[in-house]
């Protein structure tokens, strides 16, 4: 049986708004061990990481900063995890070929995949309330995300999320097995 011990990961995936980074504060509050919570949101949302997009002049282009900031982040993870951090993670895995990305560069540890479900219409009324998302990427996330991916274990984040807190902790804990990340590499 699996536990949370140094170097193990929660990836909690699912689309814009539907409750990852509060799900992951909760699953920190409620874990016997440190994790440390970890987000692309922190680069991206009013924390002044990434340069002020200016399209119109050509310069800090999204389409060419994007890939390498995905590429620095997914490094991040596993550098945190290499160092012997246990991590609670949300991030929105867009592509099969993300995912590919994604697992290949997480392959030495132990990834416990969660799906992140929400209905759409909670997801477009979060996404309203929020201000700062793009209006309609909820919607595309929602149609994307869970389509080219199995999960070690999923949740309905229209649910408290207290409790689906508890019921990741204790899937995890009650995990036997190979998990969906250590399948995909042994496969890919």
């Amino acid at each position: 049986m699996p536990s949370l011990s140094p170097g193990q990961i929660i990836l909690l995936n699912g689309a814009s708004s539907a409750g990852k980074s509060t799900l992951c504060r909760a699953i920190q509050a409620q874990a016997d061990v440190p994790l440390l919570q970890f987000s692309l949101d922190f680069f991206m949302f009013g924390h002044g990481v990434l340069p002020g997009r200016r399209e119109e002049s050509g310069a800090f282009a999204w389409a060419s900063i994007r890939p390498k900031l995905f590429g620095g982040y997914f490094g991040c993870l596993a550098a945190l995890a290499q160092a012997g951090n246990s991590l609670v993670v949300d991030y929105i895995v867009e592509t099969p070929e993300q995912l590919t990305r994604l697992t290949e560069v997480l392959k030495p540890y132990n990834v416990f995949f969660v799906g992140v479900h929400c209905p759409l219409p909670e997801l477009e009324r979060r996404e309203q309330l929020r201000g700062d998302r793009r209006v309609g990427d909820a919607q595309r996330d929602f149609q994307t995300v869970h389509t080219f991916s199995a999960y070690d274990f999923e949740i309905d984040s229209s649910l408290p999320a207290e409790a689906n807190a508890r019921a990741v902790l204790e899937a995890w804990r009650k995990r036997q097995g190979p998990g969906v990340f250590t399948k995909k590499a042994a496969n890919d």
